[in-house]
């Protein structure tokens, strides 16, 4: 027989369980909703290490304003222009990992900075969440109007017989645009000086008034100014032609093997929560797959580049023990 006490002491027990259940719920209430907080709740900061009016600027924009739309929250573009990205890429790392400032990442600033940057502000690899890949497009070499040729085999010739004649113009030192141009100069045994600038938009103004002889630029940052005729088309560094100029040969025509193609992935800093970079990933494939922001980027020569986090984290990796070998065979080092 059960000791009389024995059920007023369990019932006690679950009363107190009750109680502090209670007394407890208004307080984990917040938290637990806080927890399950859809995002973005608010304003988003999407940096970018580029200037604006450059091909990286537009095509921000153009993701940005999509993922407006379907989120019904503002997706602000920051521009913090330098050091081929990496000052964009600095702001993001030393963010708080809640969601509300992503950015622009990919070749520049989480691959190539390795081989340029003797000090970053940043670990290139640890200080980020990578989320999704965003876009892929080639670069092009273009020269001024009044360039002598614009056929690819003569100017190397010409580059060839006068070294340290001819200028080229870069994006920044250590940008994929930078590391084209190297490229061309080891595989053609030729000597071009580079001229680096702090974004694409200032190197191409330089260009059309004549201070610069060539520019590697982004696809879409020149294809205006070759539609236009304001400058001339000479190769875009793809491994073959591509349709928007099917009358250009790519680099890879008279240097077999060449390649070089930008793309960028949507980072935020390290520490972010699985669950959040699963809310983000799946509106930036959302937005990438809207047809209007795919005609826009093939319009600019880009395109469209949804990846899983693991991909986009794995291409990475993939990428740094291709290329950091070709930088250091062009003789780029940290600096």
């Amino acid at each position: 027989m059960p000791h009389p006490k024995q059920p007023m002491s369990v019932n006690r027990r679950t009363l107190l369980g009750l109680v502090g259940g209670s007394i407890a719920a208004p307080f984990l209430a917040p938290q637990v909703a806080r927890a399950q907080e859809a995002w973005p709740a608010r304003s988003v900061r999407y940096v970018n290490g580029f200037p604006a009016g450059g091909a990286t600027d537009s095509l921000s924009r153009i993701l940005c304003q999509k993922m407006s739309e379907l989120s019904g929250q503002s997706f602000v573009v920051e521009n913090r222009a330098g050091a081929g990205g990496a000052l964009g890429a600095d702001a993001v790392a030393k963010s708080p990992p809640d969601g509300y400032t992503i950015g622009l990442g990919g070749i520049a600033s989480n691959v190539l900075a390795i081989g340029s940057y003797a000090k970053l502000p940043y670990d290139p690899v640890r200080d980020f969440t990578f989320i999704s890949g965003m876009w892929q497009l080639p670069n092009i070499l273009v020269g001024k109007k009044d360039l002598f040729s614009s056929d690819l085999k003569e100017l190397l010739a010409a580059f060839k017989k006068e070294p340290r004649k001819y200028t080229y113009a870069s994006a920044g030192f250590g940008t994929t645009l930078h590391l084209s141009g190297e490229m061309m100069k080891s595989m053609a045994g030729v000597d071009v000086v580079h001229i680096p600038y702090k974004g694409a938009a200032p190197a191409m103004n330089d260009l059309l008034g004549g201070q610069v002889d060539m520019l590697f630029d982004n696809l879409p940052g020149s294809l205006p100014s070759v539609r236009a005729g304001l400058v001339r088309p000479i190769a875009v560094t793809s491994r073959t032609r591509i349709p928007e100029l099917p009358d250009v040969p790519a680099m890879a025509e008279l240097l077999p093997g060449y390649a070089m193609t930008s793309w960028t992935a949507l980072i935020g800093p390290a520490g972010m929560k699985a669950d959040l970079v699963a809310q983000i990933n799946a509106l930036t494939a959302r937005a990438l797959a809207d047809p209007q922001v795919k005609t826009r980027y093939n319009d600019l020569g880009a395109s469209t580049w949804p990846t899983s986090p693991a991909e986009i984290a794995a291409f990475r990796d993939s990428e740094q023990a291709r290329l950091l070998p070709i930088m250091q065979a062009a003789g780029i080092k940290p600096e």
